[in-house]
């Protein structure tokens, strides 16, 4: 029988679904895919260029440090300077991870002790709840709708045992609803992790996509103090299957991550992390041509749930966009599998990222414009003949 925590927690998502896709289109179902936010274009040349040439010195392929290439650690400094404003010492501040994915897990065995309190964003991405059943937290969910603009109600978070809570996950810009960020709201997040000595972190991977201003949590006077921040160079840098992320922090809170860290993983694959470097060279050009391509596929994206009589905010940010379902609708999942199994797109039901988000459909903006619209008009023959 297997451990009690793997009882906890059901088999990812998109694993379990993707598996079912690959099945249909062995049929030859051809699927479409507008389903997760994987980046489908290549990473700057330089930085292939760079791993590849690193990758043919004789001392590339050893063991590397757990903290990572101290100039890895310094171009993660001198981004965040350049495109945040926000001062990280790349000695003890910086956390070099492989991919922010693992940042969650780490984070969570550093802090939570079996019991403890994890506040949890409804709807929000899935993997800070599995996580936290899987360390034997105790969850609470905050309320995230519609109504209160994708913000948490500070005085509804009051009400909740907060002296059992140590961590709470928060992801602005948010996935999947593409609430952006801003100071305010970072203010009032770093406030109520100080008054109650709660850990507060932010997942920050999609601040550079389709969004004009990039803010860190740092950009608050004090937040190192109660805050850790991730980053991750997968959506930003076109690099999802390098697993090249980050977190960032105070020297205790780094020590404490590194303390988990380095009794799981033995370092990262030093032609990547040189290639990483050259990644966050990059200057605003390269971000200009990455929302280029993304703005003319959000316009088809929203032209698929207008066919679908889904209601949009046209101000998200982030790969995704995010609509509310028709009311006539059954639910996210009914629809999804509709559009699934009746015109070949696959598109994710927001039912897997809480129940706040049953009544909403996530459109991934990771697919080419010929793709996307090939799915358009797919989906536009389906409603046609209904």
């Amino acid at each position: 029988m297997p451990a009690n925590r793997v009882q906890q927690v059901k088999e990812y998502y998109f694993s379990r679904k993707l598996k079912e896709i690959a099945e249909l289109n062995a049929k030859g179902a051809d699927i479409i895919s507008l389903g997760i936010g994987g980046p489908d274009r290549p990473p700057h040349i330089d930085t292939i260029n760079t791993l590849c040439q690193e990758a043919q010195l004789p001392n590339s392929h050893g063991y590397q440090s757990y903290v990572g290439l101290p100039e890895l650690r310094e171009a993660f400094s001198q981004w965040y300077k350049r495109f945040y404003n926000v001062e990280l010492n790349s000695a003890n501040e910086i956390q070099p991870l492989i991919g922010s994915k693992e940042g969650i897990l780490h984070t969570t065995l550093a802090f939570v002790n079996p019991g403890d309190g994890v506040l949890l964003p409804n709807p929000g991405y899935p993997t800070y709840t599995s996580v936290s059943r899987l360390a034997e937290a105790e969850l609470y969910t905050y309320d995230l709708t519609e109504e209160s603009n994708w913000e948490p109600d500070f005085d509804a978070l009051e009400k909740l045992p907060l002296d059992k809570i140590k961590l709470m996950w928060v992801n602005y810009p948010h996935m999947p609803t593409g609430k952006r960020a801003s100071l305010e709201l970072f203010k009032k997040l770093v406030d109520f992790g100080r008054k109650h000595n709660i850990v507060i972190v932010n997942d920050n991977p999609y601040s550079f996509i389709l969004n004009d201003k990039p803010l860190s949590i740092f950009n608050i006077e004090g937040a190192k103090d109660i805050a850790i921040e991730m980053n991750s160079l997968s959506k930003s840098h076109n690099m999802p299957g390098w697993r090249i992320g980050m977190l960032a922090s105070n020297p205790t809170f780094i020590q404490w991550i590194l303390k988990v860290k380095s009794n799981i993983d033995s370092g990262q694959f030093r032609p990547m992390m040189k290639a990483a470097i050259e990644a966050l060279k990059q200057g605003q050009e390269w971000y200009d041509d990455v929302n280029s391509t993304y703005a003319k596929r959000r316009l088809i994206a929203e032209e698929i749930m207008n066919t679908l009589g889904c209601h949009f905010d046209p101000k998200q940010s982030g790969l995704f966009l995010w609509g509310r379902i028709p009311n006539d609708a059954a639910s996210s999942e009914a629809l999804a599998d509709d559009i699934l199994y009746n015109a070949r797109v696959f598109i994710t039901p927001g039912f897997i990222f809480g129940s706040n988000g049953d009544r909403y459909i996530r459109i991934s903006l990771c697919a080419t414009e010929e793709k996307m619209n090939e799915a358009l008009n797919r989906i536009k023959q389906l409603v046609n003949n209904q």
